[in-house]
Parts: C-alpha cells; sequence; structure tokens
C-alpha cells in the first residue's frame, strides 16, 4: 500500500523538485500540493494523510496537525531553522540532500504499512522468541541457528520488534523484555 504524502510549501519551485523526486516512488502517492497552512487542517481531514512534508517556517506548533489520524510529520529545510524547532518532527528532509537520502528519509518516517492497516502492535510468536533470545545476548546467527531460520528471517523480525514497540537498542529491548516477563534476570549472561 503506497504511503499518501502531502507537501506543505509556498515555492512551486519546490514543491515541483520534490513532486518530480517521488511521483514515480512505488512507496510514495503524492496528493495535490497544499502552498500555504492557511487550509491545512482541512486537507489534512479531507485526504488523511500518512506522511506530512511541510516546510517549518509555516507553522509554529506542529501539534495541532497531530489529530485522530495516525502520521508523520516532516520538516522540508532549506534555509536555518531552530534546532528546537525540528525537534517536534519525526523527521528533517533537507533539500539539498541526494534524491535516495530524501526518498529514505520519508520512508523511515512513515508509519509502517501494517500500523496503518490494522494497528497490530503485538509480537508474533516468532517475534517473540527472537527477542528472548535477542535479550539474552545472542547475535543474529546463534539466534538464526537456534530458531532454526536464516540470518535475514531474524533481521526482518528485529526490525519488525523495533517498529513495534518503538525500541532500537538491544538494552532498551532487555528491559522490554523483562518488563513484559518474557525473561527473568536469572536468564540473562
Amino acid at each position: 500500500m503506497k504511503q499518501r504524502l502531502l507537501i506543505v510549501e509556498p515555492s512551486e519551485l519546490i514543491i515541483e523538485g520534490l513532486k518530480s523526486i517521488l511521483d514515480g516512488q512505488i512507496r510514495f502517492k503524492v496528493l495535490e500540493p497544499e502552498m500555504g497552512a492557511d487550509q491545512l487542517d482541512e486537507r489534512l481531514v479531507a485526504t488523511r494523510p500518512d506522511i506530512v512534508l511541510i516546510n517549518p517556517t509555516l507553522i509554529g506548533n506542529i501539534s495541532r496537525l497531530r489529530g485522530e489520524h495516525p502520521m508523520a510529520v516532516v520538516a522540508l529545510v532549506y534555509q536555518y531553522v531552530e534546532r528546537e524547532v525540528l525537534k517536534q518532527y519525526d523527521a528533517v528532509v533537507d533539500i539539498r540532500a541526494s534524491r535516495a537520502v530524501i526518498i529514505e528519509t520519508l520512508a523511515q518516517a512513515s508509519p509502517g504499512e501494517v500500523e496503518s492497516a490494522n494497528n497490530n502492535y503485538e509480537l508474533t510468536k516468532r517475534e517473540t522468541a527472537v527477542l528472548v533470545e535477542l535479550a539474552q545476548g545472542k547475535t543474529n546467527k546463534e539466534i538464526a541457528d537456534a530458531l532454526n531460520v536464516s540470518v535475514h528471517t531474524v533481521i526482518s523480525h528485529r526490525k519488525n520488534i523495533t517498529r513495534k514497540t518503538g525500541i532500537k537498542s538491544v538494552a532498551g529491548l532487555t528491559v522490554y523484555a523483562m518488563l513484559n516477563n518474557l525473561i527473568d534476570e536469572n536468564s540473562l549472561i
């Protein structure tokens, strides 16, 4: 399922450049752009985008954009913007970045297709098994051997675990496993 992307930017030149980069991508469906923030609230309700790529100079506080519909809000930067302002955003796209970097930044910021489809945040049995092995200090290869799967499958499960839990570090995942009674402290190395 393509991620619906709304560009909010006053410069037609920048909009057209971004559209030329993103239109051919199978990951994104670029919606009709918005030139300003005046009618943005109505557009968000009407179009329900998955990603809003917005010039941060158009809006001071983005918290009002985050309504009932889950979406990623990404800053589109081509001039100086305070670091504190950029911390509000899920990601930052600098228009001077390469095509590949822009696409990858948007892809990483976007809500996962599985999440947007059914909001399933629970770990599967196999993901739980990978998490337990990981929390016990095993490498991807050791986990693959223990569970009789390929290393690529383990890596895929780890990505799903990170996406579902929002935790990126092994230490954080270990604490998560302990708090959810998947392991006890005696089973740790």
